[in-house]
């Protein structure tokens, strides 16, 4: 059996017993309304469905494997456009944080650029690159890029000179000043910049993928509103929830704790 610490949280997800419970009793709660709501016909199933149409939806689609190659469609480029989010905000992160004229210039446009929803980069995607998974892929990375520089920017900027000073009186130059010092200092700002930038790509993802005809959850969604069955849209919707939630929880969630925890950030 795991160990407990000392207030009785489990030692991987901080939660006891008693938080556990306090969250399925605030769900079942919502359900127990939701399904009450329905049962009462307030409003056509095609505008209200139950939770138990939406379950039957969500059920269908994974037995007819719907769902199945919708998700695979989407995180496929999900991965792709994040992977190269990450790379190309990493390098501008640390440029700008290092070079002082690219943050006078470069660095207010990013600034600038980060304010702007991600969906405005869909019409400028669509006339580069036509109605194609290059166009999407360009969305994603605008949505991530952005978050994640200014996080890695900010991160390596606030890194104590001392840190850097110490390393250089022990030999420590060029990359390897870099990989040993400034990015392990930087880590706890880069990897809440990378856990936002994964957070806005889903949601460029679906802006995308409204406009798609392959496979992919935003797909569903289109054709789940185009075929007025309320109960496929929000089975989509359940579904990319329950992707962020179990992507932000066993992914993210545990780094950055892991991350907090080893830099004395937190317990």
């Amino acid at each position: 059996m795991p160990a407990v610490e000392r207030n009785g949280k489990g030692p991987m997800f901080g939660l006891s017993a008693a938080d556990v419970a306090r969250r399925v009793a605030f769900f079942v709660a919502i359900v127990a309304v939701w399904e009450l709501l329905g049962r009462m016909k307030l409003w056509p199933e095609y505008l209200f469905p139950s939770p138990s149409g939406v379950a039957r939806a969500l059920m269908l689609g994974i037995e007819d494997r719907t769902f199945v190659l919708g998700i695979a469609g989407s995180l496929r480029r999900l991965v792709a456009g994040y992977a190269i989010a990450t790379i190309v905000g990493l390098v501008i992160g640390v440029l700008l944080a290092r070079v002082r004229w690219l943050a006078e210039t470069l660095g207010l446009l990013v600034m600038g650029l980060q304010a702007l929803p991600s969906i405005c980069w869909l019409p400028l995607a669509l006339l580069w690159f036509g109605l194609s998974e290059t166009a999407i892929l360009f969305v994603v990375v605008m949505g991530a890029v952005l978050s994640i520089a200014q996080a890695t920017q900010d991160g390596v900027h606030n890194t104590p000179p001392i840190y850097t000073r110490a390393a250089r009186n022990l030999g420590a130059e060029g990359l390897q000043l870099y990989t040993s010092v400034i990015f392990p200092a930087a880590l706890p700002s880069i990897v809440t910049g990378m856990k936002l930038g994964w957070s806005f790509a889903w949601r460029s993802l679906m802006a995308g993928e409204l406009l798609y005809t392959l496979p992919g959850l935003g797909h569903l969604l289109m054709m789940g509103r185009e075929l007025n069955d309320m109960s496929q849209v929000v089975a989509v919707m359940v579904v990319i929830i329950t992707l962020g939630l179990v992507t932000d929880r066993f992914v993210f969630g545990i780094w950055e704790r892991r991350v907090r925890r080893k830099w004395g950030l937190g317990r």
